[in-house]
């Protein structure tokens, strides 16, 4: 069964940095998109980044534009999310999923396999 499996998460302090890391297995990762979502508590998931099967293109919601980057290493089967400046509002588990498509879709049900989720914790 296809696999998705996040690592990186933690806690940092408010200004600091982390870089997530999306590990595929039993899937070529390569044909398909892969998108970042992230969850607060009580809140609903929402769209972070994506970047397309090439990794030539790349979109992000506009609260995280010019402090995250996606990028990929499709010879590794794994993508990436690098996170900077980040802040308390950036607290949330985040999950990376892989698209139906090759292109970037900001909404989840464009998206047929999940990780489990890392945990990211800003403190101030």
């Amino acid at each position: 069964q296809a696999q998705l499996v996040e690592s990186g998460g933690g806690l940092v302090q408010a200004g600091g940095s982390l870089r997530l890391s999306c590990a595929a297995s039993r899937l070529t990762l390569a044909n398909f998109a892969v998108g970042w979502f992230r969850q607060a508590p009580g809140k609903e998931r929402e769209f972070v980044a994506g970047i397309n099967w090439s990794g030539k293109s790349t979109f992000y919601a506009d609260s995280v534009k010019g402090r995250f980057t996606a990028a990929r290493d499709n010879s590794k089967s794994t993508v990436y999310l690098q996170m900077n400046s980040l802040s308390v509002e950036d607290t949330a588990t985040y999950y990376c999923a892989s698209s139906r498509d090759s292109d970037v879709n900001t909404r989840p049900s464009g998206y047929n396999y999940w990780g489990q989720g890392t945990q990211v914790t800003v403190s101030s």
